[in-house]
């Protein structure tokens, strides 16, 4: 049996795949529930992947290592895992585990995107109600002028709302940097299209921390320990649910007229709120009432720890 050669301690490795808790894998452990290389193991005993462990007979997987990947998207590649699809990005990036892209970019544009394992990051940092930046060096297809520039930054009416204010400098004749916090479909493009605008390049540069930097297109490199570590506090208390994403969005506009008030029944000025019904107060069912298994935005979550960069640090695809 394995013991004091690894390089985790036995209840925090059970505890890693997921099973259970910390706690509850000293309980195992106490109970010569868990064998290690077919022996019970004892407290305190260390291990690694290569060892065999067991618990209650039963073959203990660890948890893959979690791998993030800065990926400069050429033109030409499509953000899918559908490996059917021509030119898609799985087979452009070209990495021996299983990897998924942190959002997308269209075919015609290029610039950065995170690919990685780890599945509640995509979701920290996808939810529009996170508000986690994106930076973007798009040209036009005529000169910027300051009416455009400001009304892009106030928010533009696409896809039945108004995107959200964003930061919008003029950096060249026809080239603005555009930095967001949302992430509707195609919105630069539909942004600039509303405007009398076409978009004739789009280059992202920055998601929240991570830049683009020197890499060329189709290479990629691995995420840094010191980026991931401000990752990690960057995302401490983003919501990982799709409430994030419903809080976020605009009121829809109203359609149609409004209804009619019941008989006898006076609607509500403007700021003055309506009085919950008999049966909402009785039965604590009104509008203020706590949603109750509601992640929201609670501190803390899982986050990403224990990850150190391969020595290779950067590829190119295949």
């Amino acid at each position: 049996m394995t013991a004091d050669n690894g390089d985790t301690r036995l209840n925090k490795f059970i505890s890693e795949t997921g099973i259970c808790s910390r706690r509850e894998a000293d309980r195992l452990i106490e109970q010569g529930l868990v064998r290690v290389n077919g022996e019970v193991a004892g407290m305190g005993v260390r291990v690694s992947d290569a060892d065999d462990i067991t618990v209650r007979g039963k073959p203990l997987r660890a948890k893959p290592r979690a791998v993030y990947l800065v990926y400069n998207k050429p033109i030409g590649i499509t953000c899918t895992t559908d490996r059917a699809i021509p030119d898609n990005i799985v087979d452009a990036v070209n990495y021996p585990a299983r990897i998924f892209p942190i959002g997308r970019l269209d075919k015609p544009s290029c610039g950065l995107i995170l690919l990685t394992n780890d599945g509640d990051i995509v979701n920290k940092i996808l939810r529009a109600g996170n508000a986690h930046e994106k930076e973007y060096i798009v040209s036009m297809d005529k000169p910027i002028t300051d009416d455009f520039v400001a009304k892009m930054a106030a928010g533009v009416p696409i896809l039945e709302t108004v995107t959200k204010p964003c930061k919008v400098r003029k950096i060249g004749p026809r080239t603005i940097n555009i930095i967001l916090t949302q992430g509707l479909n195609r919105q630069i493009r539909r942004m600039a299209e509303y405007l009398d605008y076409r978009v004739t390049s789009l280059k992202r540069v920055r998601i929240m921390n991570i830049r683009l930097g020197n890499l060329k297109p189709g290479e990629w490199r691995y995420v840094s320990e010191d980026e991931l570590q401000l990752i990690n506090r960057m995302i401490a208390g983003s919501s990982k649910t799709e409430e994030a994403s419903v809080l976020a969005q605009p009121r829809a506009a109203r359609k149609g007229p409004r209804k009619p008030a019941a008989q006898g029944q006076r609607r509500p000025a403007n700021g003055e709120r309506q009085k919950p019904k008999d049966s909402e107060q009785k039965s604590g069912t009104g509008r203020h009432k706590r949603r109750e298994g509601s992640e929201g935005s609670k501190p803390g979550g899982s986050r990403i720890e224990r990850w150190k960069a391969p020595s290779s640090g950067r590829g190119k695809k295949a």
